[in-house]
Protein backbone atom coordinates (compact mmCIF):
# COMPACT_ATOMS: atom_id res chain seq x y z
CA UNK A 1 0.00 0.00 0.00
CA UNK A 2 0.98 3.45 -1.18
CA UNK A 3 1.44 5.76 1.76
CA UNK A 4 -1.78 7.91 0.62
CA UNK A 5 -3.88 4.63 1.50
CA UNK A 6 -2.12 4.33 4.67
CA UNK A 7 -2.63 7.82 5.47
CA UNK A 8 -6.56 7.34 4.69
CA UNK A 9 -7.17 4.20 7.37
CA UNK A 10 -4.88 5.26 9.69
CA UNK A 11 -6.44 4.93 13.09
CA UNK A 12 -5.52 3.81 16.52
CA UNK A 13 -6.97 0.34 16.52
CA UNK A 14 -7.09 -0.03 19.73
CA UNK A 15 -8.94 3.43 20.65
CA UNK A 16 -11.71 2.14 17.89
CA UNK A 17 -11.98 -1.59 19.38
CA UNK A 18 -12.31 0.38 22.74
CA UNK A 19 -15.19 2.25 21.55
CA UNK A 20 -16.69 -0.30 20.04
CA UNK A 21 -16.40 -2.87 23.40
CA UNK A 22 -18.17 0.36 25.14
CA UNK A 23 -20.92 0.82 22.70
CA UNK A 24 -21.49 -2.66 22.29
CA UNK A 25 -21.77 -3.32 26.12
CA UNK A 26 -24.08 -0.48 26.66
CA UNK A 27 -26.39 -1.79 24.04
CA UNK A 28 -26.73 -4.85 25.65
CA UNK A 29 -27.03 -3.25 29.14
CA UNK A 30 -24.49 -4.37 31.34
CA UNK A 31 -21.79 -3.23 33.39
CA UNK A 32 -18.34 -3.64 32.83
CA UNK A 33 -18.32 -5.83 36.10
CA UNK A 34 -20.94 -7.89 34.28
CA UNK A 35 -18.76 -8.00 30.93
CA UNK A 36 -15.78 -9.01 33.20
CA UNK A 37 -16.96 -11.82 35.10
CA UNK A 38 -18.47 -13.03 31.38
CA UNK A 39 -14.96 -13.02 30.01
CA UNK A 40 -12.95 -13.88 32.98
CA UNK A 41 -11.10 -10.69 33.02
CA UNK A 42 -11.30 -8.16 36.03
CA UNK A 43 -13.11 -5.06 36.39
CA UNK A 44 -10.05 -2.88 36.26
CA UNK A 45 -8.96 -4.24 32.84
CA UNK A 46 -12.54 -3.76 31.45
CA UNK A 47 -12.22 -0.50 32.84
CA UNK A 48 -8.54 0.34 31.75
CA UNK A 49 -9.14 -0.62 28.32
CA UNK A 50 -13.04 1.03 27.88
CA UNK A 51 -11.46 4.56 29.70
CA UNK A 52 -10.24 7.17 27.01
CA UNK A 53 -6.91 7.89 29.27
CA UNK A 54 -6.37 4.09 30.16
CA UNK A 55 -3.62 2.23 28.45
CA UNK A 56 -5.24 -0.61 26.56
CA UNK A 57 -3.99 -3.88 25.64
CA UNK A 58 -5.82 -6.75 24.29
CA UNK A 59 -4.78 -10.60 22.55
CA UNK A 60 -6.62 -11.96 19.92
CA UNK A 61 -8.29 -14.77 23.06
CA UNK A 62 -9.68 -11.87 24.90
CA UNK A 63 -11.14 -9.81 21.78
CA UNK A 64 -12.83 -13.49 20.98
CA UNK A 65 -14.18 -13.91 24.30
CA UNK A 66 -15.31 -10.15 24.63
CA UNK A 67 -17.02 -10.51 21.15
CA UNK A 68 -18.70 -13.90 22.63
CA UNK A 69 -19.51 -12.21 25.60
CA UNK A 70 -21.19 -9.21 24.26
CA UNK A 71 -22.94 -11.51 21.34
CA UNK A 72 -21.51 -9.83 18.40
CA UNK A 73 -18.92 -10.48 15.79
CA UNK A 74 -15.73 -10.46 16.57
CA UNK A 75 -15.38 -7.99 13.28
CA UNK A 76 -17.49 -5.84 14.74
CA UNK A 77 -14.84 -4.65 17.39
CA UNK A 78 -12.52 -3.60 14.29
CA UNK A 79 -15.02 -0.94 13.04
CA UNK A 80 -13.94 1.98 12.32
CA UNK A 81 -16.49 5.26 12.92
CA UNK A 82 -15.96 8.86 12.86
CA UNK A 83 -17.57 9.58 15.63
CA UNK A 84 -16.03 9.61 19.08
CA UNK A 85 -19.31 8.16 21.47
Amino acid sequence: MGSDVMNKYEVNIYEQISRNIKKYRKILGITQAELAERVGVSHEFIRRNESKKGVKSFSVDTLWKIALALGVDPGKLFEIHKDKD
